[in-house]
Parts: structure tokens; C-alpha cells; sequence
């Protein structure tokens, strides 16, 4: 009876340790979720939305630049990808200055030769490119290539950059377009140095056969003659027109690929 009572109490300690081992076992592991839970940030779900309309706006972005791209041809035209995404970025940055009932990009790339035609003008509403045609450059900017910029007066070079075209006029060289600069310190004094669009004979086919190269101007984006009319319809109130070129100084805040993908939000 003894021996049978002894048993007992023995089963009954060993049956008391193992439940006070296994309430502290459940302490400690209710303890090392509560830390663990505690210790993780959680991510509000504005900032995961946000995320998400970032993402989606850039991707439509892209998908917007890449349509246009490829359904205007703009590569079988000469018009590189990497120069147009520019132009379509500064166009889409300014967009809230610009004539909304005229979806037109008109596009300069002056790293290439004066005998190459080098202006594009894209309706982006339509994604067709409208013209493609012989631009000048400034006699100060080079002689085929443009190389050298200003914004100074009397340089007789030409300005990079974003511009707004506004009103047009009969001056020297016809019918001509008056330009508004958009990037400060770059090509902002274009109205003062009286930077326009207009035609000129030595923007031509015939100058390229005698000389190998397009006439210059005092700093003007000037075209042919017998597109002069056509180029200034196509492009007058408010559209945008971008000037390419060799620059390592060249910056503009219209270039800002954020607020791009913010127009798609």
C-alpha cells in the first residue's frame, strides 16, 4: 500500500513539472509573437496605393511614348527614340500652357548635319507624323554641325531647349513665328533676340548640292521657303517645339520624368 501511494505522489510532481514546463513554454513563445508583431512595421495602405499608381503611371507613360513612337514611324523618319522621349517628356511637363485643341510636338535634333532633314512635326492626337523636313542652324553654331549654343544676343547661335510658338507676323522674311523660350538661362531671351521661325532660299536642296551644307542664320530655326506657310500653320498657338543638340551643360527641369508619370495619375 505504501510502495502504491509513493508511486503515486511521484506521478503526481511529475505531472505538475511538466505542466508548469509547458504553461512557461507557452509564455515564451506568446511572448516572442507578441515582440515579433511589435517589431514589424506595418505599411499604411495609402503608401502601398501610392506605390501602385506610381508604378501603373509609369507604365503608362512609357506605353504612351512607345505608340506614338512606332504608329508615326518616327524611327523609318530618322527621329531617334532617346531624342523624342525628350521632346514628348518637356511637351507632357508643359502641357497646361499649351493649346489643348492642338496636340502638335515639333521636334529639332541638331546633332545631325545640316543636309539631313532634321525637324519633325508630330500630331500626337492622331500619332502621325505631319512633316518631316531641312531646319538651320545659327552662323555661330557651326558650320554643317551644330556644335556651340547661347542665349545671348548678337551670338548669332543657336539655343537649345523647350519653346512655346505664339503669334505670327509679316516681317523681312515673310510670314514668320515668334517663339517664347521655357528654359531659363538657355534659350529664355529668344523673344528679345528676336528667335522665329521663318524661311529662307539657303534652306534648300539646291544649297546642299553646290555647297555640301544648308545656309545659316542669325540664330533662327529657319525652314524652306515653299514650306514656310505650311510649317507656321501647322505649328502656330501655343504648341511645343523642342531644339536638340551636343551639350554637356544643357539641363532642364522640363525634363523631369517624375512629373511626366504624375500627368498619367
Amino acid at each position: 500500500m505504501q510502495s502504491r501511494k509513493k508511486r503515486l505522489k511521484v506521478y503526481s510532481i511529475t505531472a505538475l513539472l511538466v505542466s508548469v514546463m509547458f504553461l512557461m513554454f507557452l509564455n515564451i513563445s506568446w511572448k516572442t509573437d507578441r515582440d515579433s508583431t511589435l517589431n514589424t512595421k506595418i505599411v499604411p495602405q495609402e503608401n502601398i496605393d501610392s506605390v501602385a499608381q506610381i508604378v501603373t503611371s509609369n507604365d503608362l507613360a512609357v506605353n504612351y511614348i512607345n505608340n506614338i513612337y512606332n504608329s508615326a514611324d518616327l524611327q523609318k523618319a530618322g527621329l531617334s527614340e532617346k531624342v523624342f522621349k525628350k521632346a514628348i517628356t518637356g511637351f507632357l511637363n508643359l502641357k497646361s500652357n499649351l493649346n489643348h485643341d492642338k496636340q502638335i510636338l515639333t521636334v529639332v535634333d541638331f546633332t545631325k548635319s545640316s543636309s539631313e532633314k532634321r525637324m519633325w512635326i508630330i500630331d500626337l492626337d492622331k500619332q502621325k507624323l505631319l512633316l518631316n523636313t531641312y531646319v538651320a542652324h545659327g552662323q555661330g553654331s557651326g558650320v554643317d554641325m551644330a556644335d556651340q549654343f547661347s542665349n545671348k544676343a548678337e551670338s548669332h547661335q543657336s539655343s537649345l531647349g523647350f519653346y512655346i510658338t505664339n503669334e505670327t507676323y509679316i516681317g523681312k522674311h515673310g510670314l514668320s513665328l515668334k517663339l517664347d523660350g521655357q528654359d531659363l538661362g538657355i534659350n529664355n531671351e529668344a523673344r528679345n533676340r528676336s528667335i522665329v521661325v521663318h524661311g529662307a532660299t539657303y534652306v534648300s536642296e539646291q544649297f546642299i548640292k553646290q555647297t555640301g551644307r544648308l545656309g545659316r542664320s542669325f540664330g533662327c530655326p529657319a525652314v524652306p521657303v515653299e514650306l514656310n506657310d505650311t510649317v507656321i500653320g501647322l505649328i502656330k498657338d501655343k504648341t511645343c517645339l523642342f531644339i536638340n543638340g551636343k551639350s554637356e551643360t544643357y539641363q532642364s527641369a522640363l525634363l523631369n520624368e517624375e512629373n511626366l508619370a504624375s500627368s498619367f495619375l
